[in-house]
């Protein structure tokens, strides 16, 4: 299945052309003409079908044959809240295979051990897109630029809340034996210095549940992406 991203396509009028640097890859590189069938999706849950009508390199058209909304829709929400590395080729890893996977937000956060704390988030969403049209997910995650921790572990939500830290003293359980199929979740993953005591406090203050991610000792985006990937298999 070929699948293109077009956020601003507009279903209903049934037609789509594409831009410029689309159509030449459709035509040029894929060699696609007309009559052959590709997808479409806004990242907001509805996959199309279509049918290329019009092949030329400039403005390749399409007709649309099959609306499918809410496709493949989880029965949860997954948000992600993490640390920047400081590599940021390690960070842009963790969002492709995040969003292979499965997660509606990504937040990166601000933190007294942060290694980083500026971030294109513009790169970062374009591999986000590259991801759903690898994977053939019709939900592009919402990437949050970097934010103050305590200004963000005070926000409400309405789920599960988890913080992932190696402070010995505390009560962490597994993950695996907290997360509830069809519950929504957030995570907080921290640094390679990881949360500072200050910061574990007041996520404890605010109904952050303390977990662990099992004994080995991982790196900040093999940490997140294990935790997503928990969630995701609690609830195949």
């Amino acid at each position: 299945m070929q699948l293109f991203y077009a956020p601003e396509v507009d279903f209903s009028q049934g037609v789509y052309v594409f831009s410029e640097e689309e159509s030449r890859h459709i035509v040029r590189v894929l060699r696609l003409g007309v009559g052959a069938e590709l997808f479409l999706t806004d990242g907001r849950g509805t996959l199309a079908r279509a049918e290329i009508t019009d092949g030329s390199i400039k403005h390749c058209a399409v007709v649309i044959r099959e609306i499918r909304p809410e496709f493949e829709r989880r029965s949860y929400r997954m948000h992600l809240a993490v640390a920047p590395t400081k590599n940021a080729d390690r960070i842009e890893w963790l969002v492709e295979k995040a969003t292979e996977i499965g997660v509606d937000v990504i937040t990166l956060l601000a933190t007294d051990h942060s290694e980083r704390r500026v971030l294109r988030t513009d790169r970062l969403e374009k591999i986000a897109v590259g991801a759903i049209k690898q994977s053939q997910k019709a939900y592009l995650p919402r990437i949050e630029p970097v934010t103050p921790f305590a200004e963000w572990v005070a926000q409400p939500f309405d789920g599960l809340k988890l913080i992932a830290h190696c402070k010995p003293g505390t009560d962490k359980v597994l993950m695996k034996n907290r997360v509830q199929p069809g519950l929504d979740v957030r995570v907080l993953i921290g640094p390679e210095g990881d949360f500072s005591p200050a910061e574990i406090a007041l996520a404890l203050q605010y109904d952050y549940l303390p977990i662990s991610l099992g004994h080995s000792r991982l790196r900040t985006e093999t940490a997140a992406l294990v935790a997503v990937h928990t969630v995701a298999l609690i609830n195949e």
